[in-house]
C-alpha cells in the first residue's frame, strides 16, 4: 500500500465544528479550546468566521477570538464575502478562507448567489488577498453530492478548483458536504485532481453522516493526498447542509493514522484534554470512538 509518510491535520472545529451548535459557547472556552488543540500539536486551524451573527449566531464573537488566539501557526479565517474579508484584513491574520458550493442550489441558500456569480464576486477579493500576502484558502462545497440536487458529476467539481487555481488560491478544501461519499468516488476525484492539478495544496474534507469519513481517508491517503480538515471530537455540521452530521474527529484520524505509521505530530492526550473543555457546552455528547473511549475507561 503506497501511502506517505506524513499528514497534516487541519483543525475545523472551532469554525466549522461550532458554527451549528445550539448552545451560544462562551469566549473564554473558546479560547480555552483553540489553545489547548494548538498546545497539542495543531499547527494549521480554522479560528472562525466573519459571518453575519444573524445567520450563524455562534460566530458573534470572531473579532474577539482573532484578537485572543493568533500567533505564528497558520490560523485562518473564514470570509464568505467583501464585508468579511474588510473585517480580517482590520486584523493581523494573514490566512483567509472563501467558499463556493459547485452546486447552484446550496450556493444560493448559503449565500443567495449562483456558483457563477460567487466566483465573479471573489476574483477581485482573492487577488486583492495575494497583493497584501495573505494564504488563501478555498472551501469547495457540495464536491461530491449536494442536499438539493445529488450527485454531483466530478467535473463540474474539477472545474470549479480550476477556477479557484486560475485566481492564485494557494489551498483547496475539497468537501464531502453531505457525507456521502464513498471510498471509490474518493480515490476516484482526488486522484483526478491531483494530477491536473499538481501545484495547489490540495486539502480533504469529510463528514462522517454515514460513518464512512475514515475509509474515504484512506481513499484519499491512497490517491496521494496527505491534508485532512477534521473537527475535533467530530463536532460540526452545516445549517444549509440538511442532514449533515459533523466531521471526521480529529482523534479517530490520528489514530488510525498513528496507528499505521504516519506521522501526524499531533499529541492524542493533548486532543482528548482540548475536547473535554468545550464538551460540557454543547448541546450534544460527544461520542467519537477515540474519546468515548479514553473517558469512560479507567
Amino acid at each position: 500500500m503506497d501511502l506517505p509518510k506524513k499528514v497534516t491535520m487541519i483543525e475545523v472545529g472551532p469554525r466549522d465544528g461550532l458554527q451549528n451548535e445550539k448552545n451560544f459557547v462562551p469566549i473564554d472556552i473558546k479560547i480555552q479550546f483553540i489553545r489547548a488543540l494548538k498546545a497539542a500539536g495543531l499547527k494549521e486551524m480554522e479560528l472562525t468566521s466573519f459571518v453575519s451573527p444573524k445567520w450563524v449566531p455562534q460566530m458573534r464573537d470572531a473579532g474577539e477570538v482573532v484578537e485572543a488566539c493568533l500567533n505564528s501557526s497558520r490560523d485562518i479565517v473564514l470570509a464568505p464575502n467583501r464585508k468579511g474579508v474588510d473585517r480580517v484584513l482590520h486584523t493581523k491574520g494573514k490566512a483567509v478562507a472563501v467558499f463556493v458550493g459547485v452546486s447552484n442550489s446550496f450556493n444560493k441558500k448559503n449565500i443567495n448567489k449562483t456558483t457563477s456569480e460567487s466566483l465573479e464576486e471573489l476574483k477581485p477579493i482573492v487577488s486583492e488577498l495575494k497583493e497584501k500576502g495573505c494564504f488563501v484558502r478555498a472551501c469547495i462545497s457540495t464536491s461530491f453530492y449536494c442536499p438539493y440536487e445529488g450527485k454531483i458529476p466530478p467535473g463540474e467539481t474539477l472545474q470549479l478548483c480550476r477556477k479557484f487555481v486560475e485566481m492564485g488560491v494557494d489551498e483547496l478544501s475539497v468537501a464531502d458536504t453531505i457525507g456521502m461519499a464513498n471510498p471509490k468516488e474518493s480515490f476516484e476525484l482526488f486522484s483526478m485532481l491531483k494530477e491536473t492539478l499538481p501545484d495547489v495544496l490540495l486539502t480533504a474534507h469529510f463528514h462522517d453522516t454515514r460513518k464512512m469519513a475514515l475509509a474515504n481517508i484512506l481513499a484519499s491517503l491512497q490517491a496521494g493526498i496527505d491534508r485532512f480538515d477534521t473537527s475535533a471530537g467530530g463536532l460540526g455540521g452545516c445549517p444549509f447542509a440538511p442532514g449533515a452530521s459533523g466531521n471526521a474527529a480529529t482523534e479517530d484520524v490520528v489514530f488510525m493514522l498513528e496507528q499505521m505509521g504516519i506521522d501526524t505530530g499531533v499529541d492524542l492526550d493533548g486532543l482528548v484534554a482540548a475536547v473535554k473543555i468545550v464538551a460540557p457546552h454543547l448541546s450534544r455528547s460527544i461520542d467519537t470512538g477515540y474519546y468515548k473511549l479514553q473517558t469512560t475507561v479507567q
